[in-house]
């Protein structure tokens, strides 16, 4: 089967021979990649003048909801993914962390539009103001960049490392150009055919290439991005690519980095957590074979546990059986390929000159099953460093495969330093219960990693381990790491988005980003905004209520309603000292009497109060001031229907601005309330 690069909106193959790609099980064929003869340029055009703008004409909330789409299509038909994934060695425990995995950070993404506006672009951060009268002040934009995101992935997930990429640029507005490694591409290729062939995408949001990416950087520019995930020394070469210089083009780097787990002198032998850090470290070195850019290389334990920590992890090795992922009772399969394999071999045995190995033989394993001779597989290694300040290449070197090595430490500061020898990971992990341990551990390392695990009994039958990334929390790490991030939530986005500063008055501001700014021109409604459905409230809709003068008897009231007698509000011999004149209103009173007072009493369009964002109280309200309310819509944000039997509606956010007969604001909030669509009637 040769596979087929998708390029223009067409399925094509690549000319040439191509590259022979093998099943990691029994060295059989199983397919031929090629990119020869695939014009580039005209790849990229195409990204840029049809599925750019395709995207950026759909809102965050339009987005979102085709990632959700997509994800609930992948995830009906995911197990026909199973046999192909088998094929690249992984087990089904390693096929459901890569398939399943990619499919729930879809999911992840597509729920993050309900922290965006329904537009195409977003505002970052606060209010900027700019000048003494508030005529003129600033804010920060983000919009979808105008090129093309470039993703060159690695081979250890391909399923993973595509839909983890493409759920953020989507998001964002912005096409890709995915480019899994050769070797597993096609695992990634199946995966993209259903992905087209579900209609779900606008044309031009997403291309294939299965095969090398050959002058595919020559033709970017300044808005486009790449990221790359893979060794770093291939990431220095593409980050010293003439034109990523040239265009300045942003890149971000995802590398191999030698990742570390120390055990905590207090988690001794015996206990849960010396336990649980041995069972976290068998997995890492034996899930993925290894083949992961999170796995644990170096094993940190205090130089008393040594024996013990090799003793236990030895004896847990033993045990796990390796072969045909086909098989039920395998727990781990093969590399990806022969290459690896022989390329994981030689660092062994470059990082055996100085440390022994103690646990399994380099060319000796028997897996089980039929038709595995040809495979790749290899026993776990165990090494042992027992000078780490002094025999640094375990500090230099990684094993892409089953091999950690472990190192003694005699003190925090000691497991510390050697834990920062790595220059820069993507993770470490700390089994502890000692608190104090762990202040100091990620005070001084956070520096060094992306992520920091801090392990114990309390958390461990709910936690997602070392080795796993999550959609909404960063993935990357600094120096070797790469130096860049992934994933991350809503900062995810920002790596395909422009963010620019925007100046004017708050009218205009306002207009733009369709959020009301405090001092932009409103308008006053003839009708009660409570009666208005979603779809007629506009951005900046006034409603100015009658007032209400504040009393001794409504602080009593309202102080015997709640319980809240506090001194300053009942107390008025003890304000001797404070910023108080007199007896003061509780702020949640006048919080309280103000929804009171804009709230429209008859059924409407309003189905509910969904919530308070902000309050601040501003100014004390004593008795005799006269309060009143302006209610402002500050931004609406569209919902769709869970169901047709589900009500249309969306969520108005409102400034509540009270004011006392001064014209001073006493107490600021916003509130958010959920509307009913009037096109639902």
């Amino acid at each position: 089967m040769k596979l087929k690069n998708y390029i223009c909106g067409q399925w094509i193959e690549g000319s040439g021979t191509g590259r022979i790609l093998n099943n990691a099980v029994n060295g059989f064929p199983v397919a031929v990649s090629s990119s020869e003869g695939i014009d580039f340029s005209s790849a990229i055009k195409y990204a840029k003048k049809i599925g750019g703008p395709a995207l950026r004409k759909m809102t965050f909330q339009e987005r979102g909801r085709m990632i959700k789409a997509l994800a609930l299509h992948l995830s009906q038909i995911k197990s026909k993914y199973y046999p192909v994934s088998f094929k690249t060695g992984a087990t089904k425990t390693d096929s459901w962390i890569d398939i399943d995995g990619g499919i729930g950070t879809l999911f992840a993404y597509s729920s993050l539009r309900r922290k965006l506006p329904n537009q195409s672009f977003c505002t970052d951060g606060d209010l900027a103001p700019l000048s003494k009268g508030n005529t003129f002040i600033g804010h920060h934009i983000l919009t979808p960049k105008k090129g093309v995101a470039v993703h060159i992935n690695a081979y250890n997930f391909p399923v993973w490392g595509m839909l983890e990429k493409i759920s953020v640029n989507l998001l964002a507005g912005m096409p890709a150009i995915v480019k899994p490694a050769t070797v597993s591409s096609y695992l990634a290729e199946a995966v993209f055919q259903d992905i087209i062939a579900s209609g779900i995408l606008p044309e031009g949001a997403l291309q294939l290439i299965c095969g090398s990416a050959r002058d595919l950087l020559n033709y970017l520019d300044f808005q486009d991005v790449v990221t790359f995930t893979g060794s770093a020394s291939t990431g220095q070469t593409l980050r010293s690519h003439p034109r990523i210089l040239e265009e300045s083009i942003p890149i971000n780097m995802e590398t191999d980095s030698l990742n570390s787990s120390i055990l905590g002198i207090d988690a001794k032998p015996g206990t849960p957590d010396f336990d649980i850090f041995i069972k976290e470290v068998h997995r890492e070195m034996t899930a993925k074979c290894g083949q992961k850019c999170t796995a644990i290389r170096r094993i940190i334990v205090p130089d008393i546990y040594i024996q013990d920590v090799q003793i236990a992890l030895g004896q847990r090795l033993q045990k796990t059986i390796i072969g045909d992922p086909l098989l039920e009772e395998v727990r781990m399969g093969a590399l990806a390929g022969m290459e690896q394999m022989r390329e994981v071999k030689e660092k062994v045995a470059e990082l055996s000159r100085f440390s022994p190995i103690v646990y399994g033989e380099l060319n000796q394993v028997k897996p089980l099953g039929e038709d595995t001779q040809g495979g790749a597989f290899m026993s776990p290694i165990l090494m042992l460093n027992e000078k780490p300040f002094e025999n640094i290449l375990s500090h230099e070197i990684e094993a892409f495969g089953p091999v950690s090595t472990i190192m003694p430490y005699q003190s925090l500061s000691d497991a510390i330093e050697i834990c920062q020898l790595g220059k820069g990971s993507l993770v470490t992990s700390i089994i502890t219960s000692d608190k104090n341990i762990a202040r100091e551990f990620v005070s001084e390392t956070g520096s060094h990693h992306g992520r920091i695990l801090i392990l114990n009994e309390s958390c461990a039958k709910e936690s997602t381990g070392h080795g796993s990334p999550m959609p909404l929390l960063v993935h990357g790490g600094p120096g070797r790491a790469g130096g860049g991030e992934e994933m991350g939530g809503l900062r995810g986005i920002k790596h395909y988005m422009q963010r620019t500063a925007i100046q004017g008055s708050p009218s205009m501001i306002s207009s733009v980003t369709q959020q009301y700014q405090a001092g932009a021109e409103t308008k006053e409604s003839e009708v009660h905004l409570f009666r208005k459905y979603f779809e007629e409230l506009e951005i900046g809709d006034q409603w100015i209520t009658a007032k209400h003068t504040v009393t001794e008897t409504d602080i009593t009231n309202f102080a015997n309603l709640s319980g809240d007698h506090f001194y300053a509000h009942m107390d008025v011999t003890s304000l001797e000292g404070t910023i108080f004149t007199g007896r003061v209103a509780h702020g949640y009173y006048i919080l309280s009497k103000a929804a009171g007072m804009f709230v429209e009493a008859k059924k409407g369009p309003v189905l509910l109060n969904y919530g308070l964002d902000e309050c601040r109280f501003i100014k004390p309200v004593y008795p005799g001031t006269t309060i009143g309310v302006k209610l402002t819509v500050k931004e609406k944000i569209d919902q769709e229907k869970k169901s047709e039997e589900d009500v249309a509606k969306g969520i108005v956010k409102w400034l509540v601005d009270v004011y006392d007969d001064t014209g001073e604001s006493v107490a600021i909030a916003n509130i958010l309330t959920m509307v009913k669509k009037k096109n639902d009637l």
